[in-house]
């Protein structure tokens, strides 16, 4: 079973988390038995207050957080405000980087990625409304706009919020197969193709 963790932060974005969540915990195959294991990861155990105050609590913490397949990083004001000048977030995150198969970035969650170092040279997206401001700060990045999501191989990207929805299925198809992401679409009714990536 695939071990996928999501990093959770004060302020983070809901649906950056909540949506490839969503997706990932309900990836089974045609008997029904599950292909993912999906928790929350967070610096400490203690809740966590989302954007506009909804009240998340993290499955483990930074010490007892087990072995990851994937790790997502969402995004939100809590990415580009708060963690990214947190150096045990940072830290944690470029640690983990050498020990998962992916690391994919939601939304303004880049920042991170791009704080340690990790996008350098990469085509990578964000938040449209934070497009300007990565390529300001991050001038070794190749930023692309009107995209979803962009696929370096081992690091993926997303744009803002239903784009990590986007890049869920899109990972998920990569990994299980067409049918098993299409089963879920339907499953959850989110409209989604294979094929569309462009805004």
């Amino acid at each position: 079973m695939l071990q996928i963790g999501i990093l959770i932060f004060k302020e983070v974005e809901v649906l950056d988390f909540a949506g490839p969540f969503e997706v990932f915990s309900l990836a089974e195959t045609n008997d029904r038995k599950k292909l993912c294991q999906v928790f929350l990861v967070a610096e400490n155990l203690s809740p966590i207050p989302a954007r506009n105050g909804l009240m998340v609590l993290p499955n483990f913490d930074y010490s007892n957080c087990p072995a990851m397949d994937i790790l997502i990083v969402p995004g939100g004001y809590g990415a580009e405000e708060l963690e990214i000048k947190n150096q045990t977030t940072l830290s944690w995150i470029k640690a983990k980087y050498l020990k998962v198969k992916h690391l994919a970035s939601i939304c303004t969650g880049a920042f991170l990625l791009a704080e340690v170092g990790l996008l350098d040279g990469l085509e990578v997206t964000t938040h449209w409304m934070d497009i300007d401001t990565l390529k300001k700060n991050y001038p070794l990045l190749n930023v692309k706009t009107n995209t979803r999501y962009t696929d370096s191989g081992k690091i993926l990207t997303s744009g803002g919020i239903s784009s990590g929805i986007h890049l869920s299925f899109y990972l998920l198809q990569q990994l299980f197969g067409l049918e098993v992401a299409t089963r879920v679409a339907k499953r959850i009714e989110y409209d989604w193709s294979p094929e569309e990536n462009n805004m």
